[in-house]
């Protein structure tokens, strides 16, 4: 058997396991460290990079840095809605409560002949190479937004500043022991079709 028929068998394993990747919400303990975490971040550096710009950066939230954490993220919402603070700053604390580790994933935007957009991007592709790494190291996470994520307070807490900015927070830990009702994989046919060219 050639060897690059044994490389390419490989490689087939490979894209089988990242073929079932998902989101996984239910988190628990113990979350990566040390070289596995390094490997998750490493995969991050990976990603696409028009320029050479290096534009992303990861914040690390873990161990009762969480606490600390939440706290913030309470106080961020009582700014944002006074009225509804006491129920999101709870939900707040609770959420970094039951994550094990939080990455912040955001861009430094440099100015230049790069767009902003390609930068964001770039973060955007290294956020997805953290994931997949993840799963194949056999942890779950999911990559989350939302008000927190586009607070400018919560940016500025993490490091960035307008217009840099978070492009969200990857969650990660083992996965839980529950119920995983199998998600259908899309149908490659309604999203992917060949371009003609238009007839004249």
């Amino acid at each position: 058997m050639p060897d690059s028929f044994q490389s390419r068998d490989s490689r087939l394993v490979t894209l089988d396991h990242l073929l079932t990747r998902r989101s996984v919400g239910l988190l628990q303990d113990p979350a990566p460290q040390g070289a596995d975490l390094d490997l998750i971040l490493e995969a991050g550096l990976r990603a696409p990079d028009h320029g050479r710009l290096r534009p992303w950066r990861f914040v690390t939230i873990r161990g009762n840095a969480r606490l600390a954490f939440g706290e913030c993220l309470a106080d961020a919402a009582a700014k944002r809605d006074p009225e509804a603070a006491t129920a999101l700053g709870e939900r707040a604390r609770a959420w970094v409560r039951r994550t094990p580790l939080l990455i912040a994933v955001g861009v430094i935007v440099k100015a230049g002949k790069i767009p902003e957009i390609e930068q964001a991007l770039s973060a955007g592709a290294a956020a997805m190479n953290m994931l997949n790494a993840a799963h194949l190291l056999g942890y779950g996470a999911m990559w989350v937004t939302g008000a927190n994520a586009y607070d400018p307070n919560v940016n500025a807490l993490l490091g960035f500043e307008a217009p840099s900015r978070l492009v969200g927070f990857l969650t990660v830990g083992t996965p839980a022991p529950a119920p995983t009702p199998a998600i259908p994989r899309p149908e490659l046919a309604a999203h992917a079709v060949d371009w003609q060219p238009p007839a004249t």
